[in-house]
């Protein structure tokens, strides 16, 4: 995923505040960030940090002394590293990017039917998407035209915020509004951001959300709508089930009441449906999947409690290790078992999603190691059938990394994979022996996942204006 913030005051400086920002939305990745600034008599000043073994503000804070200007982005990125400094005819800017461009390659070779131009290249000899991106923008005649154009040409996702040589930013949301983008108010300017919660803390209000496509130049003075807002949604539903953080909403619904919500209809479905087994604790998978558990507990009338713990002083979530071997036994390490609450106990557990299974099957050895009696697993969101197109969730070389596809091709090959309708429903016989098999893949007690229907209804938007690409795979 990833997320950015920026900020444009009249007199004041924003280094502090795009750097709190900016720190806000580490949840959001844990590859690569950056900052830019802009001053009437400095110009733009920029740094970029390798974030994937040390948190965002251990690498930025030294940079703070350097850094002046009333006008500043920055980011957190999962992928490429940025904001980036681009001079065109458009003139000197600084941008960076959320989003996947599933056409990159076609894109670039289009560039390279032209004789003179080029990309620099990262190591991984791909081109860096957001450069790709200034490249588009630069063929308009204007921002907006060339925002446009960029939309139009890309196929994925793409949202955008431009700090340009005047001291003003520029914000795009996607085209089908799968990420959010907001704009705060405080007295003497303003701010744009992913997540809504970032500002509140730094002196700003809610001011003003955009919809999907449109375009909104920002100065200290107020923004204005370069380009409005289309009739097509489809925003990323895991934004509330895993991504969000507690207190952010996205069309007008808090994360952290959708997840409460979200268990609350699970375990009304599991009571209707007869699948609720004898417990004596309701838990969550730390962290994302607390509110959901309790939302579970407080309807299913179950005691909430916390068997086991995560120990992050020293290796928060938002970074690991890259040795695969390192990582696996840090894992491992942060998990501290409650013995109290495990021994002999009959433990459910609810995480946010199930998507390849490998931790949650050593979390479950571990329990049972720790004395559990039974350890029964739901899913806050349906099985997970198609890698994402649109964000960095569950994206991955193959899909029969997803543990619901390699299930299913197991028990019928082939076959199986053009009745994945069927076997997302835990009614039908197929999607009994999916639910069955993973049970004994994972060794759970039982398994459930959430019903789309169900989420959708946790969400409480128009059912219409969400992705759910992931477990349908129906496209806009």
């Amino acid at each position: 995923m990833g997320g950015f913030f920026g900020a444009v005051t009249k007199k004041r400086d924003v280094v502090l505040d795009v750097f709190f920002g900016v720190d806000y939305h580490s949840h959001l990745g844990t590859s690569a960030a950056g900052l830019t600034f802009w001053d009437e008599e400095k110009g733009f000043s920029r740094e970029i940090h390798d974030i994937k073994n040390a948190a965002f503000r251990a690498k930025f804070e030294a940079d703070l002394p350097d850094f002046k200007g009333r006008c500043g982005i920055g980011c957190i990125s999962d992928s490429n590293p940025q904001p980036l400094l681009v001079r065109s005819h458009l003139g000197m800017y600084s941008i960076t990017t959320l989003g996947i461009i599933n056409n990159a390659d076609e894109l670039v070779e289009q560039f390279f039917e032209k004789p003179d131009h080029q990309f620099m290249v990262m190591s991984s000899g791909k081109v860096n998407v957001t450069e790709l991106v200034a490249a588009l923008i630069n063929q308009g005649s204007s921002f907006v035209d060339g925002i446009q154009k960029l939309q139009a040409a890309i196929k994925g996702s793409m949202s955008i915020v431009i700090m340009t040589d005047k001291g003003e930013l520029i914000a795009a949301r996607d085209k089908m509004g799968r990420t959010p983008i907001h704009i705060g108010k405080a007295e003497d300017g303003y701010c744009v951001s992913f997540e809504s919660f970032t500002y509140q803390k730094l002196g700003y209000a809610d001011e003003y959300e955009l919809g999907p496509a449109e375009i909104v130049k920002i100065s200290a003075d107020g923004y204005e709508v370069l380009a409005p807002a289309g009739d097509k949604m489809k925003i990323c539903a895991f934004l509330w089930t895993y991504y969000g953080y507690p207190n952010s909403n996205y069309e007008g619904v808090n994360v952290e009441v959708m997840r409460y919500k979200n268990g609350e209809i699970m375990a009304r479905d599991e009571k209707i449906n007869g699948t609720m087994p004898d417990l004596d604790y309701v838990a969550g998978i730390p962290d994302s999947g607390l509110p959901h558990a309790i939302g579970y507990a407080n309807e299913s009338k179950i005691t909430f409690a916390r068997p086991f713990v995560k120990y992050t002083p020293t290796w928060p979530r938002s970074f690991m290790p890259e040795d695969q071997t390192v990582r696996n036994r840090v894992a491992k390490m942060k998990q501290l078992p409650v013995t109290e609450l495990i021994e002999g106990k009959k433990l459910l557990f609810v995480d946010d999603s199930i998507v390849r299974g490998t931790q949650l099957r050593e979390t479950v050895e571990f329990l049972y190691e720790s004395g559990a009696k039974e350890v029964h697993m739901r899913s806050a969101c349906p099985p997970i059938m198609y890698g994402c197109k649109y964000l960095n969730f569950s994206r991955s070389e193959s899909e029969m990394d997803l543990i619901a596809r390699r299930t299913i091709q197991k028990l019928e090959g082939d076959e199986g994979q053009k009745h994945l309708e069927e076997y997302a429903d835990a009614k039908t016989e197929r999607g009994k022996c999916m639910l069955k098999s993973i049970c004994e893949e994972l060794g759970f007690d039982s398994l459930g996942y959430q019903s789309l229907d169900g989420l959708l209804e946790a969400i409480g938007i128009d059912k219409d204006k969400v992705c759910t690409y992931c477990w349908t795979g129906k496209e806009d």
